[in-house]
């Protein structure tokens, strides 16, 4: 998947720094919404993991990521529509978004994107960022499989409201 991802990044970064901001935002939330409402209806995908299918997920999830630095629903409609253990499904979306940071990284400065703005704003929410992650990691031991799924789609559904250039106006 993370070889997909490779391929993905640098073209979703050329889109990026070449579409206006809103229309960035609705190709996001109108692949994210869809995306969600298929892992809530219960749909699981059956079939064999296939090297094709995981390098396309892969490709995909990386030109979000190069687009958004969301490369994240096309993984996890993957993995959480599949039979893999809570565990394993947060292993590997750690291990996949790891691997794919440093190719973020790359092609984010090669086009010009890590501005003093930008770094000041990452280093204003790094201290909030940490701690989430730190009790995220403390708590997930704790919650049951489905607890754990909903979580996530809860998570996916709020991102999407906010990131809804309708609501401008309301959040920013």
């Amino acid at each position: 998947m993370a070889a997909g991802a490779i391929l993905g990044i640098p073209l979703g970064t050329w889109i990026l720094t070449h579409s206006e901001p809103i229309t960035v935002r609705w190709i996001i939330v109108c692949a994210v919404i869809p995306a969600l409402v298929l892992l809530v209806s219960g749909w699981r995908y059956h079939g064999q993991p296939r090297t094709s299918l995981t390098v396309g997920v892969g490709s995909l999830s990386g030109v979000f990521s190069g687009l958004a630095q969301i490369g994240g629903p096309p993984v996890i409609l993957y993995w959480l529509s599949g039979q893999g253990q809570s565990g394993s499904v947060r292993a590997n979306i750690i291990l996949f978004f790891a691997c794919t940071m440093i190719v973020n990284t790359i092609t984010y400065i090669i086009g010009g994107l890590f501005t003093s703005e930008v770094m000041w704003l990452s280093f204003a929410t790094l201290p909030t960022f940490s701690l989430g992650m730190w009790l995220g990691s403390r708590m997930f031991g704790l919650a049951k499989e489905q607890t754990f799924r909903n979580i996530c789609y809860a998570l996916i559904a709020i991102a999407s409201l906010i990131g809804l250039p309708v609501f401008d106006g309301a959040l920013r």
